[in-house]
């Protein structure tokens, strides 16, 4: 048996997936599972909510009101995924995380266009993207997702 081989070893191999050394999450990495998680349930809720009046309401198009619900609820998959691997300290997962932080910034701006309550979930999209943006490009995230910069391969 070669000193790599030892049954005495404590770190946890790595491969593809998982961040080297993956040991405790850091709090950052924490809150952005949650905040990306947050995000997939409002995606869910919304998305069964719209389908359900879709069905057995009386929207103006049922078949626009069935589509757009069952469009939010798969695209709920993104966010719920990354979070999920966020969680796990799974490498894979920042990307997703971050490519749906950039597209609910745009909707945000839109729902603060509106002259509803909408203006109210605008404010809060955006809050919650942007501080998952930031906590998603924090370098204490990359350090424990296993994540170098360019042209680094420490």
């Amino acid at each position: 048996m070669s000193s790599e081989q030892t049954p005495a070893q404590t770190s946890v191999p790595e491969s593809a997936d998982t961040a080297p050394a993956a040991g405790e999450r850091p709090r950052r990495l924490t809150y952005a599972a949650a905040l990306a998680a947050l995000e997939g349930i409002a995606l869910v809720v919304a998305g069964g909510w719209i389908l359900t009046l879709g069905l057995t309401g009386t929207p103006d198009d049922r078949q626009q009101a069935v589509t757009g619900g069952i469009t939010l609820l798969v695209l709920a998959l993104l966010p719920l995924l990354a979070a999920r691997g966020l969680w796990q300290v799974r490498r894979w997962s920042r990307g997703p995380a971050v490519i749906t932080q950039i597209l609910a910034l745009p909707v945000a701006y839109n729902l603060l266009q509106a002259d509803s309550i909408a203006i109210g979930a605008g404010i809060a999209l955006a809050v919650v993207s942007v501080a998952a943006l930031v906590l998603l490009v924090n370098p204490a995230t990359t350090r424990a997702l296993g994540i170098t910069g360019p042209g680094r391969a420490d």
